[in-house]
């Protein structure tokens, strides 16, 4: 081959691979976009709380997006400063509206006055997402928590915002909350030729717990509060100039109207919300056939109170929830494999032999880029107070970590940083990419392996209940030199725990591949958790190892699918 003829083909091929990588990058933003309808919210009120703190909480749930940690860094804007605005989702570029003449230090879903804003995709009615707007639900979010120093304050400024810019996403649940109250918001846009949005916010009473999963779950506004209510102007009439309401105002439900209850909304949406109402409610079972997806026309209530007062690791296990022990069980049949895994692969619904059938969602899923709890407290200074606990990946699977709702820096492992650590780049220096190598080796061989993870998990967690643990140092030191040092300190601290965690995950992703290599089982020394060090003969070598092969339950499986196949002669 002459050297032109070469040179000419090599062009080529770099040209189809960068059409390729274009082709790629689309198809993931698409899959991104449509992932998110995939979220859980855990609301909590101060009432309903051990300790008198508001929690909400915040499964971010998408294939492909990485698990970055917001910051900004609050300041004083010139007069003409713009802001720019990015989709969330997309990173599309939408324009620029003018900056607040003051912001605030966001870090993660809460900013430096203790205020939190998380969401869930409800979708709602397609003919209303084709809107000109200049804001969507993660721009939204972001924008409000620069702005905000209250729930209340934050649910004006968002409402505003779309009034003024428009508003360019799907049907929303928002999660909005402070140190003293919390709120959940639906919000959806007018379609084509309309500008704005119409939303509807209720506010959760102290002493209840709240939680919503991609479905809106504001319906009948009457059964509410009028005092707890807060709603666009032309809700209903902007429903029934759309037809999608005709009885009188009393009977309206903003679910009924803008997002129509259909199987999927309640089995895989619903269900979560059932599935952590039984873990803190009484008298669930009422509500099982609704959840199972066999009564559409049913509902459950907006908030309820619980049975006990929640703390912060209650709500930390409810985003690791799997249906244990519920009639929505995914553990102990043949999807969850030889070693019950209680995950399923993606896509939620396939079809064998022309027949559709869908996997189970529970609220604790390997999709998750990034988890968060927010724990608001009113006892605290703002900068005590409010705790941003996060990790990047599934709950279940990985410890999380605190951060101060005023540190000026979010440590390096919870962020992306473009061709360094990012969703294509893996890296152990992301907690992104260390934890989900983790998870990965742990979900095939799961009842196997996580036994480790969940000891090294809860080590980690231990004492988090006592949140004044974290506050008694701090409160001293602003006390005796100010805020500005008190800042400096919970950065550096931010930066300690998040450092002990990363050490710790990368040595157990190092201790389980040696543990569990070649599917047999290294036998370990019961000594110091940290060491996690394996036996070994007097010459040093490893002691030879366990093969325990398949369960017993799985061993049945294969009989029964086998027969005497495989039976000793």
């Amino acid at each position: 081959m002459n050297q032109d003829k070469f040179v000419t083909l090599q062009k080529q091929k770099k040209r189809s691979m960068k059409r390729k990588k274009i082709s790629l990058m689309l198809m993931m933003w698409v899959v991104s976009a449509v992932s998110m309808l995939a979220c859980t919210n855990i609301i909590v009120g101060k009432g309903a709380s051990a300790d008198g703190s508001v929690f909400v909480s915040y499964n971010a749930d998408s294939y492909g997006m990485f698990g970055n940690i917001y910051h900004h860094l609050g300041g004083v804007h010139a007069k003409g400063e713009m802001r720019k605005v990015y989709e969330w989702d997309t990173n599309k570029y939408l324009g620029e509206i003018p900056q607040a003449e003051r912001t605030y230090t966001v870090v993660g879903q809460m900013n430096e006055h203790q205020v939190s804003i998380t969401e869930t995709t409800f979708g709602g009615r397609e003919e209303l997402w084709k809107t000109e707007g200049k804001l969507d639900y993660g721009s939204l979010i972001y924008i409000a928590l620069e702005r905000a120093t209250s729930a209340r304050e934050a649910i004006s400024i968002m409402t505003s915002l779309v009034d003024t810019y428009g508003y360019c996403s799907e049907g929303e649940s928002f999660s909005i909350a402070d140190k003293n109250e919390a709120w959940v918001m639906d919000m959806i846009g007018k379609g084509e030729g309309e500008k704005g949005a119409v939303w509807v916010a209720v506010r959760i009473p102290d002493d209840c717990v709240s939680a919503h999963a991609n479905q809106s779950r504001i319906t009948r506004l009457s059964q509410y509060d009028k005092k707890q209510v807060l709603c666009s102007k032309d809700v209903i009439t902007f429903a029934r100039k759309k037809g999608y309401f005709t009885g009188k105002d009393a009977e309206f439900s903003f679910r009924d109207a803008y997002a129509p209850n259909d199987f999927g909304a309640v089995r895989f949406c619903e269900a979560r919300v059932w599935s952590i109402f039984n873990r803190f409610c009484n008298n669930m079972s009422q509500y099982v056939d609704y959840a199972m997806g066999n009564n559409l026309k049913g509902e459950m209530p907006l908030y309820m109170k619980p049975k006990q007062k929640l703390t912060v690791k209650d709500v930390m296990n409810a985003m690791r929830d799997h249906y244990e022990g519920t009639p929505f069980d995914i553990q102990n049949e043949r999807g969850a494999g030889a070693y019950n895994m209680p995950y399923r692969p993606t896509p939620l619904e396939w079809e064998s032999e022309g027949k559709k059938y869908f996997n189970e969602r529970p609220v604790s899923t390997q999709q998750t880029s990034f988890c968060f709890v927010g724990q608001m407290r009113a006892k605290y200074p703002d900068a005590i107070g409010g705790i941003v606990w996060v990790t990047n990946d599934d709950p279940n699977m990985a410890p999380f970590v605190p951060l101060n709702c005023c540190i000026t820096e979010v440590p390096k492992c919870f962020r992306m940083i473009e061709k360094e650590q990012d969703d294509v780049t893996f890296s152990w220096e992301s907690a992104f990419w260390v934890q989900n190598a983790v998870a990965n080796m742990v979900y095939p061989y799961y009842e196997k392996m996580f036994p480790d993870v969940l000891k090294q998990r809860e080590e980690m967690e231990e004492g988090i209940e006592d949140g004044n643990i974290m506050a008694e140092y701090p409160l001293k030191l602003l006390k005796e030199e100010g805020q500005e040092a008190l800042v400096k300190y919970l950065t550096e601290a931010a930066l300690i725990r998040s450092n002990m965690m990363m050490a710790r995950w990368t040595h157990l992703f190092e201790y389980l591949m040696v543990k569990h290599l070649d599917m047999a089982v290294k036998k370990v020394e019961d000594v110091d958790p940290l060491l996690l060090e394996f036996k070994k003969t007097k010459h040093g070598k490893a002691l030879e190892p366990d093969r325990p092969g398949y369960p017993e339950t799985f061993r049945k499986k294969i009989i029964e699918e086998t027969g005497e196949k495989y039976l000793m002669k």
